[in-house]
């Protein structure tokens, strides 16, 4: 394929985005790679996330230089808020009428793209730790899990690439 005309990158100053604020929430369960939180950020930004929460004890928010760097300033543009225990924060979120979606492969995950997402007004989408996922406890709780079919050797990516298809397939529904 090739282009009529010269092609020019865009900077950010000329793209314009549309501003939609999704009902869809964020939580991530034991992220702690202050690089991770930063781009949970960037990508939640980028899909118009209402809220993140990052849930668990000893999250690296101190490291904030590192989780500046990667969010390239949606630090500021995405609210979020901090819940050592993620249970409190389920009933929190059922108690919205909240779907709380998985992102996790399972016995019971269902493939991304085969989940209808558009029979829910409000998702709580939970993404879990790099090393282990989401714990036990919190698969319970689910009202679904998703998962992405990959089709090499390894069985799971990176947390924040998991997170990005997600809300892409979330968000193109």
């Amino acid at each position: 394929m090739s282009f009529s005309t010269s092609v020019q990158q865009l900077t950010h100053t000329q793209t314009v985005n549309s501003s939609l604020a999704l009902p869809i929430i964020v939580v991530a369960e034991n992220v702690q790679n202050p690089e991770n939180i930063g781009m949970i950020f960037r990508v939640s930004d980028a899909f118009g996330v209402k809220k993140i929460w990052f849930c668990g004890e000893n999250i690296p928010f101190l490291n904030t230089a590192k989780i500046r760097k990667t969010s390239r300033s949606t630090l500021h543009k995405v609210p979020y808020e901090i819940c050592p225990h993620t249970a409190e924060l389920i009933v929190r979120l059922q108690a919205e009428k909240r779907a709380l979606i998985g992102l996790e492969l399972t016995n019971q995950s269902q493939i991304i793209r085969n989940y209808n997402f558009r029979q829910h007004t409000k998702i709580a989408l939970f993404i879990g730790s790099e090393r282990h996922g989401l714990s036990e406890n919190t698969l319970q709780n689910m009202e679904a899990c998703v998962q992405i079919p990959l089709f090499g050797k390894n069985s799971s990516m990176n947390v924040v690439n998991a997170l990005s298809i997600g809300l892409y397939e979330i968000t193109t529904q």
